[in-house]
C-alpha cells in the first residue's frame, strides 16, 4: 500500500517518526514535505498529498500540523476525499469500518508520538465494512461535492 504525508513545520517531528515507523511496516511512503522546521503554510502540503490520494497515485493519506484541523479541512476540499481528524484509536476504527476515509489527519501537539503511531496503525489496518447502509451514507455524504 502507498501512503501519501504532509505536514508542516509544526509536526515535522511526528511526521518523520511516522514515515519511519510506516515504512518500517512494509508501506511505501511518499513524503510530499515540508522538511525543515522553518515556517510554512500547511495548506500546500496538505492539498499535495490529497491530491495525490485522489488521482491514485497513493492507496491512503496522512496529513499532520499542530492541531489537525488546517490540514485536515485542506485534504477534504479535495474532490473524493473523506479525511478524519484523529485522536484516538477507536474514532480511528470506526472511521474506516463506517465512512471508508481515505485520509487521516492527526494534530502533533494534541496527540503524543506513541498514540498517532497506534491510530495510525489501527486507520490503516481497518477494512471498510461494506455494509449498505454505511455505503448509502457515504454516497450521500459524497454527493455533497456536486
Amino acid at each position: 500500500m502507498k501512503i501519501s504525508i504532509g505536514c508542516d513545520h509544526g509536526a515535522l517531528e511526528l511526521k518523520n517518526v511516522m514515515v519511519a515507523h510506516l515504512t518500517k511496516k512494509g508501506y511505501e511512503v511518499k513524503d510530499f514535505g515540508t522538511y525543515t522546521p522553518d515556517s510554512c503554510d500547511y495548506p500546500e502540503f496538505a492539498e499535495a498529498a490529497a491530491k495525490a490520494v485522489a488521482s491514485g497515485e497513493c492507496d491512503k493519506g496522512i496529513v499532520l500540523c499542530t492541531t489537525g484541523i488546517g490540514v485536515s479541512i485542506t485534504a477534504n476540499k479535495v474532490k473524493g476525499i473523506r479525511c478524519a481528524l484523529l485522536s484516538d484509536v477507536m474514532s480511528a476504527r470506526l472511521t474506516r469500518e463506517h465512512n471508508d476515509t481515505n485520509m487521516m489527519a492527526i494534530g502533533a501537539g494534541v496527540v503524543g508520538q506513541m498514540l498517532a503511531l497506534q491510530i495510525a496503525d489501527t486507520w490503516l489496518e481497518t477494512p471498510f465494512s461494506n455494509e449498505p447502509r454505511h455505503q448509502r451514507r457515504i454516497d450521500k455524504l459524497m454527493a455533497v461535492e456536486g
